[in-house]
Order: C-alpha cells, then sequence, then structure tokens
C-alpha cells in the first residue's frame, strides 16, 4: 500500500470573519503567506497573543475565516496556557474552554474553542476507496523514523471531495516519534 504524508500542525487558530474585525480593525483581510497541503488552506502573515489564566502564546492565524474560531494547540502549549484542551476533530468546540485572544486593534474572550485536535487523515473519496477505509473510520498509521519509530493509534479518516491526502498530527506527538517537518506513514487497519 501506498505512504502517506504525515505533516506536523503546530500550534494555530481560526478566527471568525467578526473576530478578524474586533483583532485587526474593520473590513480587514487577511494576508496568506503560504498556501498548506489542504486546498484553500493558507497560513497568514498576521499573528494574535492567545492568553490563558497561566501564560500566552503567540500564534499563527490560517486562512480563511471559518464559522467559529477555534485555537488548536498541543497538550504541552495548553498547560503553558493554563487551560485544559479537549482531544477533539476540528470543528467540535462545544463543551471546550476558552481564551482571551489579542491582536493589534482589539481583544476578543473566547467562550470555548480551545482543543488539541484529533490526529487525522484528509482523504478524498477516490483515495478512501483506494485504502478501503470510511468516513469517520479510526486507524493505524505507522511512521518509522530513526530510533523512534510508532504506530499512531485512534487515527480518524476523514473524508471530503474537498480535502488532499494527508495526516496531521501535532508539535507533541511528531516530537514522539523524531519526525522533523513530515514523515511518511503507513495506513494500518
Amino acid at each position: 500500500m501506498d505512504k502517506i504524508l504525515v505533516e506536523v500542525s503546530a500550534r494555530h487558530i481560526h478566527l471568525t470573519k467578526e473576530h478578524v474585525a474586533i483583532l485587526f480593525g474593520e473590513g480587514y483581510e487577511l494576508t496568506p503567506k503560504k498556501y498548506l497541503s489542504q486546498p484553500g488552506q493558507f497560513a497568514c502573515e498576521e499573528k494574535v497573543r492567545v492568553v490563558g489564566p497561566r501564560g500566552e502564546l503567540k500564534m499563527s492565524v490560517l486562512g480563511p475565516e471559518r464559522k467559529d474560531s477555534q485555537v488548536e494547540v498541543s497538550l504541552t502549549d495548553a498547560r503553558t496556557l493554563g487551560v485544559e484542551a479537549l482531544v477533539r476533530e476540528s470543528g467540535d468546540i462545544e463543551g471546550t474552554n476558552g481564551v482571551k485572544v489579542i491582536g493589534p486593534n482589539g481583544e476578543v474572550d473566547l467562550d470555548k474553542g480551545v482543543i488539541a485536535a484529533k490526529r487525522h487523515i484528509h482523504m478524498t473519496p477516490e483515495d478512501a476507496k483506494k485504502y478501503g477505509v470510511e468516513n469517520g473510520e479510526i486507524v493505524n498509521v505507522k511512521v518509522e523514523t530513526e530510533g523512534r519509530s510508532l504506530v499512531f493509534g485512534d487515527t480518524v479518516i476523514r473524508v471530503s471531495d474537498k480535502y488532499a491526502l494527508a495526516m496531521h498530527i501535532d508539535t507533541d506527538e511528531a516530537n514522539a516519534a523524531c519526525i522533523k517537518g513530515s514523515a511518511m506513514g503507513e495506513l494500518v487497519k
């Protein structure tokens, strides 16, 4: 079976149009800095400060704007902020904790939205058919690295014709496997 690209997703924030206006100014448009592997997604020039009860972190904004603002951190980042980050799929923010977000023009107190993103594989319907998996299915992914090879369990399959084939893990997970930037993984059902 073909290997799957495993990418490291560092801490970042997704913002609503309303929150972009508060943080950066009315009518402000996010500035793409680098396009990401998922079609239409980009890292922005803009950064914000995310403040929790214990500390703060500078974070890149990812575009485009979303329906809900969401802060994606590793569990280590969550400890730095002093907030619990529940392991959730992107977009599943009900019942999660919030933080303060500070931009150059204002600040927003999020009442929810802090998550540690559940590791996942983005696939097109054609990819899912090729790998014999379905949307929402949980699989394992074996990654071989120098001295720290491991199998990532509890990896959710996310299928959409808007996706490109890639697995996403956070920085804690990447550090556990000694992955710098990206690696290749083998899907294990």
